[in-house]
């Protein structure tokens, strides 16, 4: 394993070696907004998990899909309409100003396609660099490893990284694997972190990779 893809910008161990343990123990992919059916709406759960549970959001996204099926649809809708269709969402009424300027400008722009690029997507209202790379991994296979709070906190904590800023951390990430697996290490990091290793007290004593974890940062665990 590794060959030569065996950097560790962290100190910590490879992330071959605990990702792999992370399947065995939960190997159920981590997707963030689970119900779509196309890349717009990918685009769309996306946006709306930021501060919300897949749970959530998973609840309003089937109406919300049925009533504006593709971009032009959101474009000719208003912030206050879509608002009230995401209300059980977090940070509610931002997101539909986002969403729906988002949508006008794909539409208008785009011809009713989302950008291929990351570089592109990043431009959208409400989108940014991590959301932008969740989109074009799941939606193109395009490698990238988005880094949100999940992904950093358990980097840090396995001594992949020792940074807080997102884009270094996802630096530091992606100079261990091979961009082919990018979006799987995003994708098993995100799903550790939200079923063994949470924030405030981490489940060590049945965590798949704690003979290779150092724990950094860990003051409580069980």
């Amino acid at each position: 394993m590794g060959g030569s893809h065996d950097k560790r910008p962290g100190d910590g161990p490879r992330i071959e070696s605990s990702d792999e343990r992370a399947v065995l123990q939960d190997p159920r992919p981590a997707r963030e907004g689970d119900d779509y059916q196309d890349e717009l709406q990918l685009l769309v759960s996306v946006m709306l998990s930021a501060q919300s549970t897949d749970a959530v959001v998973n609840t309003v996204t089937p109406a919300l899909f049925a009533k504006y099926p593709t971009a032009a649809h959101y474009a000719k809708s208003t912030p206050e309409k879509l608002g009230a269709q995401i209300k059980r969402v977090g940070l509610w009424r931002g997101k539909a100003r986002n969403i729906h300027q988002t949508m006008t400008r794909i539409a208008r722009d785009h011809g009713g396609k989302i950008p291929r690029s990351r570089e592109e997507l990043r431009e959208l209202p409400g989108v940014g660099w991590k959301t932008a790379g969740v989109v074009v991994n799941h939606a193109f296979g395009t490698p990238a490893f988005p880094v949100d709070t999940h992904v950093g906190r358990v980097a840090r904590r396995l001594g992949l990284t020792r940074h807080e800023d997102p884009d270094k951390v996802e630096r530091d990430l992606s100079a261990i694997l091979p961009p082919e697996r990018w979006g799987r290490g995003h994708q098993l990091l995100i799903w550790h972190g939200r079923r063994t290793c949470e924030a405030r007290k981490p489940h060590c004593s049945r965590c798949a990779v704690r003979d290779l974890c150092p724990r950094r940062g860990v003051k409580e665990s069980d």
